[in-house]
């Protein structure tokens, strides 16, 4: 049983090695971006609420989000253990996981920290042939995770529960340190 809080800036490999790992230990990879478009596809009224803000080109709200989260935590399959993707994403929504898990009898084990140096992640970014990704946009995604994101790190390093993993390796070579620096 692991749950599993994954954190790192975009173009980090965090949604590569949080499926790999969920698939190793048999535990459910929950992306926020998949709740919203699950949300959205099944028509569920928090799905129905997001996708009106998502059409008019807004950030969906963290209560809205948080409402999502803790729909899909509760989910028979995220009962013996999950890897969270891209949340929380600052740390009003850190700290409202943690109320959160406390409200449903959850623990989680860490936060990990995928670490990328930033002219890595831009090749990456840059690699992938988004349609918008061009270095403008690039640099200004990085800002916002560095200015939004990353004091999550540090709220989960006060706990005593981040681990960091150097993602600058090959996506075998930081699943291994993964599988090695949370064995259960």
């Amino acid at each position: 049983m692991a749950r599993l809080i994954f954190l790192g800036p975009p173009g980090a490999g965090k949604g590569t090695q949080a499926q790999l790992l969920a698939g190793l230990l048999a535990i459910p990879h929950i992306s926020t971006g998949d709740i919203l478009r699950s949300a959205i596809a099944q028509s569920t009224p928090l799905g129905q609420k997001a996708k009106s803000y998502m059409e008019k080109g807004e950030l969906v709200p963290d209560e809205l989000l948080l409402d999502l989260v803790r729909d899909r935590l509760q989910q028979p399959d995220a009962q013996n253990g999950w890897i969270l993707d891209g949340f929380p994403r600052n740390v009003s929504q850190a700290t409202f996981l943690e109320k959160l898990l406390q409200e449903l009898n959850q623990t989680f084990d860490y936060a990990v920290n995928l670490d990328v140096p930033d002219e890595i992640l831009m090749g990456r970014l840059l690699g992938r042939g988004r349609h918008d990704d061009n270095e403008q946009t690039v640099r200004k995604r990085l800002e916002v995770y560095r200015n939004e994101t990353e004091p999550v790190i540090g709220f989960y390093k006060e706990r005593a529960s981040l681990k960091v993993i150097d993602g600058d390796r090959s996506v075998e070579e930081v699943t291994q340190s993964l599988q090695q620096s949370v064995a259960f």
